[in-house]
């Protein structure tokens, strides 16, 4: 079959929810409370322990088959514009969100700025903090990281939702 690694992300969540269901149910019908003065066949869950066995494992059998075809879709597939493989681009992301996290907060800075002693009391001396860069330069590199991580998502956000691979499960 073939999809997009899009699709195959629905697909997991819906495979780890119907195995998150699986075990729920299990759970519940695994054992159960009777008195003493009750039938216990007519308190006893429907519950098969080979049948519920299986059918977790099968869930989790196209769970791996499903990771593994991603997996490799991801370390083999380069998005052009950034000479990456998505895998690659999946670590890149997070980098460049934190260089613009960290370049928003500078470029923000004023030039000069007075800070408290942190001491009590009348003191004359009043205390400073500078910035130590170019408070522009540091907004140009802000403008040009955001608009390549825009760039970046996009790209990302093409191929998951267009470029097709082949998936047996």
């Amino acid at each position: 079959m073939l999809i997009t690694s899009a699709k195959a992300a629905k697909m997991l969540r819906q495979l780890n929810d119907e195995l998150r269901t699986l075990q729920v149910r299990e759970g519940k019908t695994k054992t159960f409370v009777a008195a003493l003065q009750e039938d216990i066949e007519s308190v006893r869950p429907k519950y098969n322990f080979k049948e519920m066995r299986d059918a977790q494992a099968e869930v989790e059998r196209k769970i791996r088959k499903l990771k593994h075809a991603l997996n490799i879709f991801n370390t083999t597939t380069v998005v052009p514009e950034f000479d990456m493989t998505i895998d690659e681009m999946l670590v890149f992301l997070p980098q460049l969100n934190k260089q613009c996290s960290l370049l928003s907060g500078m470029r923000d800075a004023m030039p000069k700025v007075r800070v408290s002693s942190g001491y009590s009391g009348n003191s004359a001396i009043l205390d400073y903090q500078y910035t130590n860069y170019d408070i522009e330069e540091a907004n140009k590199r802000y403008i040009e990281l955001s608009d390549m991580l825009a760039k970046a998502q996009t790209a990302l956000d093409l191929i998951n939702s267009t470029v097709e691979f082949e998936i047996d499960i």
